[in-house]
Parts: C-alpha cells; structure tokens; sequence
C-alpha cells in the first residue's frame, strides 16, 4: 500500500461519509453510501445500524471494492479488499471506534454516550459478563454490520463527482410491502 495523500487523510480525518462500489451477488455493481471509521492506516470499517444488510452479503462473497471519497475539493478512488468481520471478540475493538468517531457528529449527546460506552469498553476489558443493561449493548454490538476494508492499491485523485448511489431494489422493497400491511411499498 502507497502512503496516502495528505489530501485524502485529511478528508478520511474529518468526513462521516463515503461510497463504496463492490458487485452484488449476481455480480452486477453497486455503491452505497455509508459512513465510516478510520484507524489513520490504510483501513476503514463499514458499520450502520443494527440489522441485516444485503451489501454485507455481497461483500463476503465478492470482497473487491472501490472506496470514494464524497467530499473535499479533491475526490479520490481507492482500490481495496473487504472483509466480513463476524467474531465477536475481533468486531468489538472496530466497532467502539466506529461508534466512537460517529459520536463526533454534531448535535450528538457527546457526554451521555461516552458514559454509556466507556462503561461497556471497561466491561470488556474487565472480562465480566454481559449481564443486566450490558446484556443489551451486546445485542447491539452482535447486530451492528462490521466490515473491515483494507486499502490495496494508490489512492488515484478522481476528476468530477463520485458515482451514483444505487438505487434501492425496489422488487425486494415490493414484496416486503405487500406481505406486511402498512409497509410503505
């Protein structure tokens, strides 16, 4: 991995976004926007919400990626490699600095919540159980998202914006609506 331009660590330092293209499972390309934590190398981490993720699936089939950044006056593209983090012990140390950097945003009850996560790190780091509130940041934690992405190439400076977001599958979105009433389809 070439070292990065300062341009660029300066964007992965302060952006909360960026779009990922990577080939779905029937091998047709996608980008998501999503956003990210960053350990100052040549890595990122995926994470969102918890809940399943189609864009999960695709990564563990398919891990070749193209990271773009979405914002600075300069744009770059980055060849990389995914990785589905799905033990535990290995997603957690990702996923508080994912948790961490999100917290940074503005607006965000900064106090409250660095209570509530330096608690459960100390949890960890005491190796106690995930008993009583804890119990509740594991499931958490167990259903955030949680993919490592891994910079494998010269980051390239891109002329114009970044590409598209995907549109949502709507046959999926459909059929979700049609077998839930109320679902907004």
């Amino acid at each position: 991995m070439d070292e990065l331009p300062e341009s660029l660590r300066r964007i992965l330092a302060d952006s909360f976004a960026l779009r990922t293209t990577f080939a779905r499972r029937d091998g047709t390309p996608r980008t998501l926007e999503s956003t990210y934590g960053w350990s100052g190398g040549d890595e990122i981490v995926l994470s969102g919400f918890p809940g399943k993720r189609d864009w999960v699936a695709s990564l563990g089939t398919n891990p070749m990626v193209v990271v773009h950044t979405v914002e600075g006056d300069q744009g770059f593209e980055i060849p990389a490699r995914a990785r589905v983090l799905r033990d535990r012990e290995e997603r957690l140390p990702h996923l508080f600095a994912f948790v961490e950097r999100w917290s940074l945003r503005p607006g965000f009850p900064r106090r409250r919540f660095g209570f509530l996560l330096g608690a459960v790190k100390l949890n960890r780091r005491l190796g106690l159980p995930w008993w009583g509130p804890f119990y509740l940041a594991r499931r958490i934690f167990d259903g955030m998202p949680c993919v490592l992405i891994r910079f494998e190439g010269a980051a390239r400076p891109r002329m114009g914006p970044p590409p598209e977001i995907s549109p949502p599958r709507l046959a999926r979105n459909q059929a979700y609506a049609g077998s839930h009433p109320g679902a907004p389809g």
